[in-house]
């Protein structure tokens, strides 16, 4: 990784697999920040984030109140909890503290490397690399860095984030085609490898939580939800590693990607959201019956499988080249606890015990015919009436396994 150097203006490109165009310019005056479109992109006619940063020629100012005063859309390409925290220990390690960088400084070092197909320079980006990995040992340096030790580990760790939000540890890494070799490469990769994601336990998780998180994607792939693919890598400590295929890349191709977090500009760690408000969103921005039934059995999942981090950041869309929107497939789906007990995105104005009718009433809302809504509800608790017997053949605890037995019971009994 490259020394940290500081940035005063950024270039904003766009790359969907066919070159870098240019978006626009962002720079800093006064705390400020401030962003213009290039002529030519406004000419294209394609919407990057249609309700906070509109289309049109001029400068837009934003205020510092909520993303350090970026617009939605450039602060979903840095990278918080984990990534954030590693980029922060770097900096000190390099006699600069976190908080005399700007945003714009942590954008030109996400740089080519971020989530989408947005591209910032300058780009201070880690160089790329394709040299084996070892699973187990990219978890053990994370344990590492979690308990404050091992600077010398930051650099690979870094490089190895990309853009990828949450607390739990990440990797970008590109596996082969027999899922039994992995590499370290976040952009070109050779024939038979694709990019993926793997996540390792936080100080908080248990050694099982990657085998909790894969039995939830399998349940929500028979309960009928768009999921990527998934893949449980074997550990020699726990039940394994939980990883997904990247949906932001296909083959050469790649997808501008942006949550409903940045494109409401609306706070995660406040949830304020209701499924009513993502209902209404991917109407808007897909114009499509069948992405929002897609949200709606999504809505479903995370409320009868007591998945209650359910918050802006965890819903994602893509754009292609032609500016066409549709709903990502699922992510970050597993067994969690909200803020206070409750869901993180509320359902129909009920967040602590949201329950069938407020489903209901949702698909109501949503347009959704009450006997498809009642037949995705009951494809949902057939598919978690399986939990206790997936979990027990992945390797979850006993513990973990009564106790999410009892939660789920309490929804869909």
């Amino acid at each position: 990784m490259k020394n940290y150097l500081s940035a005063s203006e950024i270039k904003v490109g766009i790359n969907f697999g066919d070159g870098v165009n240019p978006v626009g310019r962002l720079a800093m005056r006064d705390r400020h920040i401030y962003f213009e479109y290039d002529s030519s992109f406004i000419e294209r006619g394609i919407e990057i984030s249609p309700l906070r940063l509109p289309l049109q020629s001029g400068v837009q100012r934003f205020e510092n109140d909520l993303f350090e005063g970026l617009p939605g859309v450039f602060n979903d390409s840095l990278p918080d909890g984990w990534g954030r925290l590693l980029f922060d220990r770097f900096i000190r390690s390099q006699g600069i503290l976190p908080s005399d960088i700007t945003p714009l400084d942590r954008l030109a070092h996400v740089g080519s490397n971020g989530l989408g197909a947005l591209v910032f320079e300058p780009d201070h980006s880690a160089e790329d690399t394709q040299d084996e990995i070892n699973l187990d040992k990219l978890a053990s340096q994370a344990q590492e860095v979690m308990e404050g030790a091992s600077d010398d580990v930051l650099e690979e760790l870094i490089s190895l984030n990309g853009s990828s939000a949450g607390a739990r540890p990440k990797a970008l890494i590109g596996v082969n085609d027999k899922r039994n070799h992995i590499i370290h490469s976040v952009h070109d990769l050779p024939e038979d490898y694709t990019p993926w994601m793997v996540k390792f336990p936080n100080s908080q998780d248990g050694i099982d939580a990657g085998a909790v998180e894969y039995v939830y994607a399998l349940m929500a792939k028979e309960a009928g939800i768009t999921m990527p693919d998934i893949h449980l890598f074997p550990a020699q400590s726990g039940a394994g590693y939980f990883a997904i295929k990247r949906f932001d890349r296909d083959g050469d191709k790649r997808y501008h990607m942006h949550t409903a977090c940045g494109l409401l500009h609306s706070d995660f760690r406040t949830p304020s959201l209701d499924y009513e408000d993502l209902i209404a969103l991917t109407g808007m921005l897909t114009r499509d019956v069948r992405e929002v039934e897609k949200l709606y059995q999504l809505a479903v999942f995370n409320v009868l499988a007591h998945n209650r981090d359910d918050h802006s950041k965890n819903f994602s869309y893509l754009m292609d080249s032609q500016g066409g929107w549709k709903l990502s497939p699922a992510y970050d789906l597993t067994f969690s606890s909200g803020p206070r007990g409750e869901q993180s995105t509320m359902v129909m104005g009920e967040g602590r015990n949201p329950n069938t009718s407020h489903l209901l009433k949702l698909a109501d809302e949503a347009k959704i015919k009450k006997d498809r809504a009642e037949e995705i509800i009951e494809a949902t608790k057939s598919s978690l009436s399986k939990w206790s017997a997936l979990a027990k053949k992945y390797g979850v605890s006993d513990t973990n396994i009564k106790l999410v037995q009892k939660k789920v019971n309490e929804k869909t009994e």
